[in-house]
């Protein structure tokens, strides 16, 4: 059963069609790349399945209950948790409050429960290699550090689906390896179910398991990354001009606890 699906999913801007009967479910413990060219669609899509955005058409099911018409946040409280392109991070907070400002939801403050979240937040940060800047303020990072922040934030508090946009964007080779361990361990050891838009073909290629493509806002195709690799539909609208082989890694990613 699909923890999070979207069925028939159709927009419109004005006379434009963004979306056209488009359709993904994503698995508890399943990476998941989305690619496709510019205007796609695909920021439509994540903007529909986090809240962001109605549909015009079709419908979004959580662990096949309807959440069309949940908002942004009620989804966020449920597990549904996403990136940006652009970092919406509190840039005059410090890295470690980053982490605790998104429990703060959960309510009042006691002396254990803000020691349980504290505890949650240095795991958090040693998870995604943050530790040595867990006293830096988020608003003076570079793009790569700031995508990692933005992305241990969304898992402050545990997540069941991880949206993530483009979240190796300016990260360098040793960054985007901390990425994939930190997506690996979240899907293999937390069963989060993750969905991935990323325009480095070569990174969603030798992380996901299953890749969606669309194109001018319909589904192009899917299946595994052998399978969308082969498909001649895919490569002429976008496989033909980028590369496929990952780039090695130059160093081993931080521990992964």
């Amino acid at each position: 059963m699909y923890v999070l699906e979207a069925q028939g999913i159709g927009v419109r801007f004005g006379g434009v069609r963004a979306l056209h009967q488009v359709g993904v479910g994503l698995r508890p413990g399943e990476i998941c790349g989305l690619i496709g060219p510019n205007g796609a669609g695909k920021s439509t899509l994540f903007d529909v399945l986090s809240g962001i955005r109605r549909a015009d058409e079709g419908r979004v099911l959580l662990d096949g209950a309807d959440i069309t018409r949940r908002s942004p946040v009620w989804r966020a409280r449920h597990g549904v948790r996403r990136t940006f392109q652009r970092q919406q991070l509190f840039g005059q907070l410090t890295v470690r409050d980053n982490l605790l400002v998104a429990q703060e939801w959960r309510g009042r403050v006691r002396r254990g429960v803000y020691a349980q979240r504290r505890r949650r937040a240095a795991t958090v940060l040693r998870t995604c290699g943050l530790d040595a800047l867990a006293e830096t303020y988020a608003g003076a990072l570079p793009v790569g550090q700031a995508s990692m922040v933005e992305l241990a934030r969304a898992l402050a508090d545990p997540p069941r689906v991880l949206l993530l946009d483009e979240p190796a964007s300016g990260m360098s080779a040793d960054e985007r390896a901390q990425l994939a361990a930190v997506v690996r361990h979240m899907a293999d050891e937390e069963g989060c179910a993750v969905l991935l838009v990323e325009h480095n073909v070569a990174f969603v290629m030798e992380l996901c398991a299953r890749v969606v493509v669309l194109d001018l806002g319909e589904l192009l195709g899917a299946g595994t990354p052998a399978e969308v690799r082969a498909d001649p539909r895919v490569r002429d609208a976008y496989l033909g001009t980028a590369p496929l082989s990952p780039t090695p890694p130059a160093a081993p990613p931080a521990d992964v606890r």
